[in-house]
């Protein structure tokens, strides 16, 4: 479950392991919400005066949810998460840091054709040829030493928001929808670093994403395949004529959506936070030589999120 606290003063307490909400504004009386923190998997504070106690902070770390924090503009800016959320993080840590240049390169080529296969069935779900990125997934080498993610990622953003932005181009200081995707990717970072933090993995080092300012090389590199699910969000509502040129109250709840959206992963369908800790979990396999493949979602069917 994903909680966002309200754009409106609020005090926040623990209350037997619930998550007790009390806010008030102008246009509402007092109001209070309790919630088990076991069923909270990600909080979002949302406004500059909501205030959370000590031990509610750390109950929250204890159940490993991520508490996102957001900027005046309402966009997510911090996250804090649990140091220690696995029983044997020392072992993982070791396995993760003494995993050998090929293991590297053979899981981020695993990461790539993952995320160029989704993009690619995002395209062709809207009637937008893609045979082309089908057959890059294909040909990733380790590492990507031919640089495929790169060609997929131009091509594909050419397209996704034809007809209705001819001229898109994905930057994160760009215009809008970039504003969107943004929100809805750091929503989608933090369901990734929760998952590494309750598989006993260390976020800040990547298997790709190698940045000394970055304390989440890892979770960046995880979340590519993730990526479509958001853009497809953020493509519905341009689809659907939403105003797109700013962040409306309706848009964060659209996207704060993202941790119970589909998606198929190893044959099950599930929601995109259960799937992301069976990515983590394969991961870590995967460093502690126990298996040699990363389990990564695929895109449910044709019909639109």
């Amino acid at each position: 479950m994903l909680v966002r606290l309200p754009e409106a003063e609020a005090a926040i307490a623990l209350a037997q392991d619930q998550l007790d909400e009390r806010f008030t504004a102008a246009y509402q009386k007092e109001a209070v919400a309790s919630i088990p923190i076991e069923d909270i998997g990600l909080v979002v504070l949302d406004h500059a005066q909501v205030v959370l106690s000590q031990a509610l902070l750390a109950t929250l770390l204890e159940y490993n949810v991520a508490v996102i924090t957001c900027n005046a503009q309402h966009m997510p800016q911090g996250l804090f998460f649990p140091l220690a959320a696995h029983t044997v993080q020392t072992e993982r840590f070791k396995h993760q840091l003494e995993a050998s240049a090929p293991l590297m390169k053979n899981l981020w080529q695993q990461t790539v054709s993952a995320k160029i296969m989704n993009q690619a069935a995002l395209l062709v779900q809207y009637n937008i040829p893609a045979r082309n990125m089908q057959e890059w997934a294909r040909q990733v080498k380790s590492g990507d030493s031919e640089n495929h993610e790169s060609r997929a990622s131009a091509y594909y953003w050419s397209k996704l928001f034809t007809p209705d932005i001819p001229n898109f181009r994905r930057h994160r200081e760009g215009e809008p929808p970039n504003q969107l995707l943004n929100y809805g990717y750091a929503i989608l970072r933090a369901i990734i670093a929760r998952a590494l933090a309750g598989s006993g993995l260390l976020p800040t080092r990547g298997i790709f994403h190698r940045n000394k300012y970055n304390a989440f090389c890892l979770a960046d590199d995880i979340m590519e395949p993730y990526r479509p699910w958001v853009d497809a969000l953020v493509k519905n509502m341009v689809v659907q004529q939403e105003d797109y040129q700013k962040i409306t109250k309706f848009q964060k709840q659209v996207l704060l959506n993202i941790p119970t959206l589909d998606v198929l992963i190893d044959g099950e369908r599930s929601p995109l936070m259960v799937a992301a800790q069976r990515t983590t979990a394969s991961l870590a396999r995967c460093f502690a030589g126990e298996q040699r493949k990363i389990v990564y979602p695929e895109w449910p069917d044709k019909k639109k999120p």
